[in-house]
């Protein structure tokens, strides 16, 4: 199995918000976010395993800012750490505001995906190699936050 690089992962998705996705407030419902959010993530995680790829959980979610109807909404998505089985892929969700051409950082959010075969079986991907000093980085922190999940499954 090749270690393959972080930028085979990237993932870009990107969706108007529109206004039968609109909360009482006039702006994307957090759930649509998190479903966009979802998909996105699978995307980086079979770019990088060329598998197909389910979700096995869903760390907290920030929202940071409303994301208004007639944004466009765009997430980017790439694999932080392989851990055999499963991977950590982290998802940030931006807001652009067409007209004014104005882009904010409205969402994050970081998921677990496994591949699985034919049965539905997990099987092993291969490993990421980060290439920039922030990929270093999210490499290193999706491993504390991997000891964390794994910790917080064992108290429950």
């Amino acid at each position: 199995m090749e270690d393959k690089p972080v930028s085979e992962s990237h993932s870009e998705l990107s969706e108007l918000a529109l206004p039968n996705d609109a909360n009482g407030l006039n702006t994307l419902l957090g759930g649509k976010i998190m479903h966009l959010v979802d998909i996105a993530g699978a995307i980086a995680a079979a770019r990088h395993s060329r598998c197909f790829c389910v979700t096995a959980s869903f760390d907290e979610m920030d929202f940071l800012e409303p994301v208004y109807i007639g944004n466009l909404v765009v997430l980017r998505a790439s694999v932080n750490r392989v851990f055999r089985t499963s991977m950590e892929v982290g998802v940030k969700v931006y807001a652009e505001d067409l007209r004014a051409a104005e882009t904010r950082h409205v969402a994050s959010a970081y998921l677990t995906f496994v591949a699985i075969d034919a049965n539905r079986a997990t099987i092993p991907m291969p490993p990421v190699i980060p290439e920039t000093d922030e990929e270093a980085r999210r490499y290193d922190e999706a491993g504390k936050r991997r000891e964390f999940r794994l910790a917080r499954r064992k108290r429950e």
